[in-house]
């Protein structure tokens, strides 16, 4: 049974879930120019994940390889378990836009009779997403611009589903979700495929990561 809320006695360690989108029950993931979402998302997680871990940051992965499917309930199920000061949903996106943006659960749905997220995780995950852009707009300027942050309503499956992500309902830590770039478009392509620009953007997160552990830290 999923808990009604996060607990900061429950939640002493500095645990980050990395969540390489895709496969899930929903899609295997956008393709364009020759690009798989699937596979960004996983390569940029795997150079994130290696990042943290030389920093001494606890993670947890939601996959253990590359293909695995995994549904989005169980990836949130995966960061409560771990008690996840910040579960981070790597995706890409393809449309018309360009840059990268943060999603996050500002209100509450219900899906296989479970509703969430509860307040306190919408809070804090609003939080998260704030720290976690700020701190990575210098990193990647004149690389990828930073587009506003937006709640889950703005997706298509949030839409479909009363302004909340699957994922997000059955969070019980704080989420939120990072389109990295539109592959579809040329310049976000060719910056997301090449090893630079996976690392700068693992970078990126480090930083927002290091970032939201100074908040983290000062809790009550």
């Amino acid at each position: 049974m999923l808990s009604s809320g996060f607990s900061f006695a429950q939640n002493r360690d500095f645990v980050i879930c990395i969540d390489p989108g895709h496969p899930s029950e929903t899609a295997r993931g956008a393709s364009a120019n020759g690009l798989v979402e699937n596979v960004l998302n996983w390569q940029v997680a795997k150079r994130l994940e290696a990042r943290l871990k030389r920093l001494g940051i606890q993670t947890v992965m939601t996959k253990s390889n590359l293909n695995q499917l995994v549904t989005n309930r169980q990836r949130a199920e995966i960061a409560n378990r771990a008690g996840a000061a910040l579960m981070i949903r790597l995706h890409c996106d393809a449309g018309s836009g360009s840059g990268y943006t943060w999603y996050y659960p500002d209100r509450a749905g219900t899906k296989y009779g479970v509703t969430g997220p509860p307040k306190d995780v919408q809070i804090w995950s609003r939080n998260a997403a704030l720290v976690m852009n700020g701190a990575m707009k210098p990193v990647l300027n004149g690389y990828l611009k930073s587009n506003p942050i937006k709640t889950d309503a703005a997706t298509g499956v949030g839409g479909r589903q009363g302004g909340v992500l699957t994922g997000s309902i059955f969070a019980r830590v704080p989420t939120a979700l990072l389109e990295m770039c539109f592959i579809n478009q040329k310049k976000d392509a060719q910056f997301i495929a090449s090893e630079v620009g996976q690392e700068k953007m693992a970078q990126a997160l480090e930083t927002g990561i290091l970032s939201w552990r100074e908040v983290w830290n000062k809790r009550n």
